[in-house]
């Protein structure tokens, strides 16, 4: 057994209180040992914590990693138009080595802001998941499945896609991945080729995900065309199961919250996405009242446009209180909840608990900085003050990821002049 100590610094505890402790880390499993005192001595390994809060690692709920190519490509525009009109175009001139490259360049800036675990939904998700296992992150990975505009052939080819590629990379990575099925929305994907796959996913045991009721323009086409709201005909189409989770849920009603509930299908809540793209408001706090999973995502690069989860958290609170008009509302240990398990629970990974045996999935966040200073309230500071800046270590699986803000698993040189290189090789293509 190879041994990891993380000494010297404060643990966040599950219940959310904070002790002065080590963790030792069986490396082999990648799975807690002990929390205590002085376990330092005797490890294989040890990553100096003091001054630091040792925390468990972000899971980011859904984003569309490989778009770190695009981020500032086109800004400050509604959903629609920005898809229609830019990001769509830009996407059908994506190659696998593109994805690759973004990918990479994605999974450094998770790293680097202490995210251990993502769903990520997109497209030639080989080269996603070789990077994953790469760069020693957990993930859960799906093709996107779009069908408007392709001719039927084309369509269910998407989504016979989508299924396999489901089929074929669970459990990769030495099991740090799992896959889910993807339809991109209810309004991007045709009723019959729901009704001829999801039972095929169903059958073969595989959670759906997909974007829900994120702007009023994606809810009323499902009420005009079939007389219902879109979480009640995502319901009658066996996509509302307790594995399953959405992506926005902005634009949602009382009895689509109660859906949500009673099925157990977790949210992922978007906040930074949602602003810049006009979307509106998620109910959050009348979720969680309500009994449903919520987690946070940043969505991609390009309608963030970066990927940390600190930045998410702090914006989930502060847009949480301005939706319910109520200061107290999604306080404090409701968004570190949401950051850490919420996100976890909704998309199914079991990760992100500082107790023995859970998952050896960490990030160190250092304290001596002047924006975390007083610490009157560590919990207070991961949700509204700390910066992905300040994470010091990321451990995810028992292996060290970054050491001292130093990438391990990736050449961060290497990887940002790639991707310099792809992204304006792309934004040409797309142009012309």
């Amino acid at each position: 057994m190879t041994t990891l100590a993380i000494t010297d610094g404060q643990v966040l505890r599950p219940d959310l209180t904070v002790t002065a402790a080590d963790v030792l880390v069986d490396q082999d499993t990648g799975a807690i040992l002990e929390l205590g005192s002085d376990l330092g001595p005797d490890a294989d390994e040890t990553l100096d914590a003091a001054g630091s809060l040792v925390t468990p690692g972000f899971v980011n709920g859904h984003c569309h990693v490989a778009m770190t190519l695009l981020r500032g490509y086109a800004d400050d525009k509604p959903l629609d138009a920005w898809l229609q009109e830019d990001i769509w175009p830009a996407e059908g001139e994506l190659t696998p080595e593109d994805v690759r490259v973004g990918t990479e360049l994605g999974l450094l800036e998770l790293i680097k802001s202490g995210t251990t675990a993502f769903a990520d939904m997109y497209f030639h998700v080989p080269e996603i998941a070789a990077a994953v296992e790469e760069a020693g992150l957990r993930a859960r990975l799906g093709h996107g499945i779009v069908t408007i505009g392709k001719d039927g052939d084309v369509a269910r080819e998407d989504a016979r896609t989508s299924l396999e590629i489901a089929r074929e990379y669970d459990g990769a990575a030495a099991g740090r991945i799992s896959t889910a099925f993807m339809p991109h929305s209810l309004t991007t994907v045709g009723d019959e080729y729901l009704e001829e796959f999801v039972p095929e996913a169903r059958e073969a045991g595989v959670p759906i995900h997909y974007h829900a009721n994120e702007t009023t323009e994606e809810v009323a086409p499902i009420v005009d065309e079939h007389g219902q709201r879109p979480l009640a005909y995502a319901a009658e189409r066996g996509m509302l199961e307790p594995e399953d989770f959405i992506a926005h849920g902005v634009h949602v009603d009382d009895r689509e919250i109660e859906l949500l509930a009673e099925a157990d299908t977790g949210v992922i809540h978007c906040p930074a996405s949602n602003m810049k793209l006009a979307s509106g408001m998620a109910p959050v706090q009348r979720m969680r009242e309500a009994g449903v999973t919520v987690g946070l995502g940043t969505d991609g690069a390009a309608s963030n446009n970066d990927l940390s989860m600190l930045d998410e958290a702090r914006d989930a609170a502060m847009l949480g209180k301005l939706a319910a008009d109520d200061a107290s509302a999604v306080p404090a240990e409701a968004v570190v909840e949401m950051l850490t398990q919420g996100s976890a629970d909704a998309i199914g990974l079991e990760s992100t608990r500082l107790e023995e045996g859970a998952p050896a999935d960490f990030a160190v966040i250092d304290l001596e900085q002047p924006h975390l200073t007083p610490p009157h309230d560590l919990v207070s500071h991961l949700a509204y003050a700390a910066a992905a800046s300040d994470v010091r270590h990321t451990v995810c699986d028992g292996q060290v990821l970054m050491r001292d803000r130093e990438v391990l698993t990736l050449d961060e040189r290497a990887v940002r002049e790639r991707a310099l290189e792809a992204a304006e090789a792309l934004a040409a293509r797309a142009d012309g």
